[in-house]
């Protein structure tokens, strides 16, 4: 049964039914409501009470839920709910105020009214006026069906959780124990800026990344982030706890923030849950924990919320060090500082239907599978994320057209130089100009990001940004033209094949998977950054490596490959990595 598009039990249509049918005043009816419920202005307005009278009395329809998964909207079922006030029931804590800020149909309300018994004021706020009403309606279905339980003042407000006063309440109970509780949207402020929600923070750039940052994605942010940040940041100075259900990435990043935020939280914890099994989704979620009011620590552990006896690891920092297994890190802590080469990221053009082409019986094929006729100057081989499984790679599937030899740079030469690459690429213009990212407002016609003299190196060492493979594949010429690679993939360029071999056995060796397993996270959408990249100190790893290693090494790739490469290089390619100084001193002492 369904009232005001909110599911009721017969019991609480019933109940008001029997208990409202004969008031006329708000008042009375509000007065009525908190005597058997606990929950403060039942009724906003007269004309809800009215409604609410001639829809009981008149045959119930059922309405058809709305799906609002799309708002990130994934509701967290009542087993659930139980279960994670029953495991915060364990570890002894109490609240006197329990604050959800988005709260949905009510059940971690109500599950918190069933497992902890020393409440006193309940906080619900939800922007979605059905599920107002759906947990105005399961406070009272749980009184009725327990009257003898704790009755607390309960506040149940429609409001967009972004306007709403939590600082108030902080003020107003400083001195009580409080917990803030609850499942936060899964979902980033462009998608619901998509969906034209109101159910947005006031346009920020919260993190003040830089303009390009901000431009690119990094602007980006979710929601849930926002909302538990401000539920930190506004009781931290409040005694009790914080438990959030969250995607796996805002855990992350807030323990990242904790560095500079130095919020008073502690006892951070991240426990794992099977979200397919508890929401039919493919996401990765855990709940998200700390103790408030509390001198700030940086590292979270991880456990299994199904099985809390064991944790899984601890990530966070180290000294100055991000890293995402502790144990793990302790014994490849050494190679972690600065890669004296810089990575680079391959690529970007976002118009792959035009720019990336087949090789098709001599002839070139683009993506809307026209046969396409180009002059060889700007083609080259093309590399993938997908592309990188074997060690060395010779070979490339596909092509693609290289505009320019730097970002920025003028493509008029093209028409002159290359009249039938000109020809096909203004054929597409409408396919460039279709391109949504702002990087490219402005620029010469066909420009490409990710360019530079860095693309051109004849020889590379390139590891997939999206795979969890922790390989790395040397890259040769193919017909005397370097390989280029896509946005997906990183990449350093050599100009001669013995240092471009010695990085590779340096990337991939068992020092260098262990250390890039402390400090990747499996569940990012980018394994591997630029970032985490440069935190490869290839110079120190180049100390460290035993010699023999290095040969035996050698001799693999050499058989298997058909190289020909010997250790002759090897100083030269350190004395490559060593800084000037550090040389100089080494010369002179």
């Amino acid at each position: 049964m369904k009232i005001f598009e909110a599911h009721i039990t017969h019991q609480v249509s019933d109940f008001l039914n029997d208990h409202l049918k004969k008031i006329i005043s708000i008042e009375k009816a509000n007065q009525k409501m908190y005597d058997a419920s606990g929950i403060l202005h039942f009724f906003d307005n007269n004309e809800e009470l009215v409604s609410l009278k001639e829809i009981l009395s008149a045959t119930h329809t059922i309405v058809e839920e709305p799906d609002r998964a799309e708002y990130g909207d994934f509701q967290t079922n009542s087993d659930l709910a139980n279960k994670v006030t029953l495991h915060l029931s364990s570890m002894k804590v109490s609240p006197e105020i329990v604050i959800e800020p988005t709260c949905g149909k009510g059940n971690f309300i109500i599950a918190s009214l069933r497992n902890f018994k020393n409440i006193k004021n309940i906080f619900g706020v939800e922007i979605y006026k059905p599920y107002i009403w759906e947990t105005k309606f399961n406070i009272v279905n749980f009184f009725l069906a327990n009257p003898n339980a704790n009755k607390p003042e309960i506040s149940i407000v429609h409001c967009n959780v972004f306007d709403y006063d939590f600082k108030g309440i902080a003020k107003i109970h400083s001195n009580k124990d409080v917990l803030i509780i609850g499942n936060p949207p899964w979902v980033t402020n462009s998608k619901l800026g998509s969906l034209n929600s109101t159910n947005l923070p006031k346009k920020t750039n919260f993190k003040n990344h830089s303009g390009l940052d901000a431009m690119t994605g990094k602007g980006n942010f979710d929601i849930a982030e926002f909302i538990t940040l401000t539920m930190i940041e506004t009781f931290q100075n409040m005694r009790g706890n914080l438990l959030l259900l969250v995607k796996n990435s805002v855990i992350k990043n807030i323990v990242f923030d904790q560095n500079k935020n130095l919020y008073k939280i502690t006892s951070i914890e991240k426990h794992c849950i099977d979200s397919k099994k508890e929401f039919n989704v493919s996401v990765e979620a855990a709940l998200f924990y700390c103790q408030l009011n509390s001198p700030a620590t940086f590292d979270c552990i991880e456990f299994d919320f199904y099985n809390n006896q064991t944790s899984y690891l601890k990530f966070g920092w180290l000294n100055d060090k991000f890293v995402s297994n502790i144990d793990i890190y302790i014994h490849t802590k050494e190679i972690d500082g600065e890669c004296p080469f810089v990575w680079r990221q391959g690529l970007k053009h976002d118009c792959s239907t035009v720019m990336e082409l087949d090789k098709v019986n001599g002839y070139y094929v683009n993506g809307l599978n026209e046969e396409v006729k180009l002059e060889d100057g700007l083609v080259y081989g093309l590399l993938k994320s997908s592309d990188l499984k074997n060690t060395v790679i010779n070979q490339t599937r596909k092509f693609t057209i290289v505009t320019q030899k730097k970002v920025g740079q003028e493509t008029k030469y093209i028409k002159t130089d290359y009249p039938k690459t000109y020809q096909y690429l203004t054929q597409h213009q409408a396919n460039f100009d279709a391109r949504k990212s702002s990087i490219y407002i402005n620029k010469p016609l066909f420009s490409i990001f990710g360019i530079g003299d860095y693309s051109f190196k004849p020889y590379k060492v390139a590891i997939s940004g999206l795979y969890k493979t922790f390989h790395f594949t040397l890259i040769l010429p193919q017909g005397n033209k370097p390989v280029m690679l896509d946005d997906t993939c990183y990449h350093l360029g050599f100009d001669n094949v013995e240092f471009a071999v010695y990085a590779l056995i340096l990337l991939n060796s068992d020092t260098t998977v262990q250390f890039l397993r402390s400090v990747t996270f499996a569940d990012a959408k980018r394994t591997f950054t630029k970032e985490v990249l440069m935190r490869i100190d290839l110079l120190e790893l180049g100390r460290i490596l035993d010699k023999q290693y290095l040969a035996k090494e050698l001799i693999k790739l050499n058989e298997k490959y058909r190289l020909n490469i010997s250790l002759e290089l090897w100083d030269n390619f350190i004395n490559e990595m060593t800084p000037i100084r550090e040389s100089q001193m080494t010369l002179f002492g």
